[in-house]
């Protein structure tokens, strides 16, 4: 018993030395190139650990800002942030490339990825109203800003789909008042469907509060 139990606690203090050593060489770990810290955040991404990566992006720009790699690696953050559906991380990065690189050739593609994911991240029609009518406005301004641009279909499909959501919230609002014996109340809720660029007979509601994804 007492050699089981010696033989248990140096495997203990096994353990504890080489997590002390990790977390030492993680702490001593600055100064890099800037392909270092690049490569490490590519790495992260690919094993699924976007905290890692953001980790090493800070060190990339606070060591590296001026390095001509701190572009592909904003984009290539926002990009995997909205492979996890995080889409408020995404559009974070997409806000400082705009920032600091945002030139008209690549607004186009950048705005287009900030529209994409405020349209993905509305999960309920009854709790992302803002987040509907904030989209709504800004693929209007996109259409606007660029006449001629090859994502035009797919930011109309988003508005259509984003006019739907509306629809339905208005519906649902004007639907719990008439069950509750509110008719004028309703009334007022179903007149702001009267101007709507679709119709109750065009949309099938969804399963569940999503709005539907235009990307699968």
């Amino acid at each position: 018993m007492n050699f089981t139990k010696s033989i248990l606690l140096s495997v203990v203090v096994a353990f504890l030395f080489v997590g002390c050593l990790g977390s030492k060489d993680e702490v001593t770990e600055f100064n890099k190139p800037a392909l270092y810290w690049y490569k490490k955040i590519a790495h992260s991404i690919s094993k699924n650990n976007m905290d890692k990566a953001d980790e090493y992006y800070i060190s990339l720009k606070s060591e590296h800002m001026r390095s001509p790699l701190m572009p592909t690696a904003m984009m290539m953050l926002a990009h995997a942030h909205m492979n996890q559906e995080e889409y408020l991380l995404a559009n974070y990065y997409l806000d400082e490339y705009n920032k600091r690189y945002g030139a008209e050739h690549t607004r186009e593609y950048t705005d287009f990825m900030k529209l994409e994911a405020s349209f993905l991240g509305v999960k309920d029609v009854n709790k992302d109203q803002k987040l509907i009518m904030d989209s709504i406005n800004d693929a209007n301004t996109y259409l606007a800003r660029y006449p001629g641009s090859e994502y035009t279909p797919l930011v109309n499909t988003i508005l259509i789909r984003l006019h739907m959501s509306q629809y339905l919230l208005n519906e649902n609002i004007a639907a719990l008042y008439d069950r509750t014996g509110k008719e004028e109340a309703a009334k007022i809720y179903r007149a702001k469907n009267k101007g709507s660029l679709v119709d109750l007979a065009d949309i099938t509601p969804p399963e569940k509060g999503i709005i539907g994804m235009v990307f699968d």
